[in-house]
């Protein structure tokens, strides 16, 4: 079981370029969409989170159970859901605005234990930045690292959400021990700053960078360094392309049995390469289509997992 923990949302996804797009509702947030791709993928998954009892929440839900992921974990509430404003760029690259103040996912609570046969958790996004619940994410992360459980962090950063910058990324840093893999995009690596190799020597196993539509990179523990070009698509939007890499990373070290720290140095270089590919092919197919419709087994075919 690869459980994903944060935050479940609706985004509003523009039809067309420009701040007066027309505007439809699409199931989204950073880990839902892992968990939505996981699920797609084949992996047992299950979310941890906290959603409203509102109609958004309820076809939140219908989507995590379409996908075959758990959802006996989700706690419920009376609040309304938190929403997302997207507005795309003439390439298709999708910037977001947010609504959430009061919202049920900020209210989410640490639960006593995690779903039985957990091997991974995997946690980002918003969900580390709104408080209370930004807390409650960041106990469990440390308690699941602390059971020797695989920790992943995708820190997905919005900035319009982080009132005091350094305070986060001091934050981040503090998070790091407790990490197993890191995956962040260029862009979120020069807004947080530092090196992979000084994020490596905090904690995590492996770092993986993605650079859009030019590839991944992944560095290692022991210095290694692999990278693979991006697959060439026409690109309709760019949204859950990063999780969708995050779960068909995470899917494919399940497939290898490589959830441990010590597996992921012993992946090798044709064993990164074979994953990055997967992942990248896996983004590409998400790209190719409106909103995060992360892809399906035989959407991948001929692809390394």
């Amino acid at each position: 079981m690869i459980v994903v923990a944060g935050e479940a949302l609706i985004d509003l996804v523009p039809q067309g370029t420009g701040a007066l797009a027309a505007l439809t509702p699409a199931l989204g947030g950073g880990p839902y969409n892992t968990a939505v791709a996981l699920g797609r993928l084949g992996s047992p998954a299950a979310f941890c989170s906290r959603v409203s009892y509102d109609a958004f929440g309820e076809a939140l839900l219908d989507g995590l159970r379409r996908a075959g992921v758990d959802v006996t974990a989700v706690q419920r509430g009376p609040e309304p859901t938190t929403l997302a404003v997207a507005t795309l760029d003439a390439a298709g690259s999708a910037a977001y605005s947010f609504y959430v103040e009061g919202t049920a996912d900020r209210l989410f609570t640490a639960p006593a234990a995690l779903p039985a046969g957990t091997r991974a958790v995997s946690f980002g996004t918003c969900s580390l930045v709104l408080e209370p619940g930004a807390s409650a994410y960041e106990e469990l992360m440390r308690q699941a690292s602390a059971q020797g459980v695989f920790t992943a962090l995708d820190p997905n950063i919005r900035p319009g959400l982080i009132a005091d910058a350094d305070a986060y990324r001091a934050r981040f840093k503090s998070w790091l021990p407790s990490v197993t893999l890191l995956k962040l995009s260029e862009e979120d690596a020069r807004w947080l700053g530092g090196t992979p190799q000084e994020w490596l020597a905090a904690g995590p196993a492996a770092v993986v960078i993605t650079h859009g539509g030019d590839g991944l990179t992944a560095y290692t523990a022991d210095g290694a360094v692999h990278a693979v070009p991006g697959e060439r698509v026409e690109v309709v939007d760019t949204i859950g392309a990063g999780d969708t890499v995050n779960a068909a990373l995470l899917h494919g070290l399940a497939a290898r049995d490589a959830l441990s720290p010590e597996a992921l140095s012993a992946l090798g270089a044709q064993g990164w390469t074979r994953l990055l590919r997967f992942a990248a092919r896996a983004a590409a197919v998400t790209c190719s289509r409106a909103g995060a419709e992360p892809p399906y087994p035989h959407e991948l075919e001929g692809s390394s997992d």
